[in-house]
């Protein structure tokens, strides 16, 4: 998740709004094999869901074949016209605020307590 933040501060992908930077940091985690959840049925569009159903099989799956060159550059040319402050500290804050006041007190306060013990010593200290 957090590369894909730095690809899109620096150009290398582009993203309208920080929810579909996060989207695409999932997918993207989905294809190189690492086991996430599928959407729960109400929570997103069945096009979505089947998409991740189908990026963890392909996540699963050995076969890698190569994109093609003529692919690859009109990729690269659409997302040189992106924007990058999808994925700015200030919009990515955001974002995290919205979901959060989605959720209940209890999944917050459990959230905020990880929080509180991932942090470093030092930083807790001054």
């Amino acid at each position: 998740m957090r590369e894909q933040m730095h690809h899109v501060r620096e150009g290398k992908h582009g993203a309208v709004s920080a929810k579909q930077a996060i989207a695409i940091g999932l997918s993207k985690a989905r294809r190189a094999g690492v086991q996430l959840q599928v959407p729960a049925k109400g929570k997103a569009s069945p096009e979505t869901i089947k998409q991740a159903e189908r990026e963890n099989r392909k996540g699963q799956s050995h076969s890698a074949s190569r994109p093609s060159p003529t692919r690859s550059r009109a990729v690269i040319q659409a997302l040189k016209k992106e924007g990058h402050s999808a994925a700015s500290h200030r919009s990515l804050t955001r974002q995290a605020r919205a979901a959060a006041k989605k959720r209940g007190p209890a999944a917050r306060h459990k959230s905020a307590v990880k929080a509180s013990q991932t942090r470093s010593r030092t930083r807790k200290r001054g």
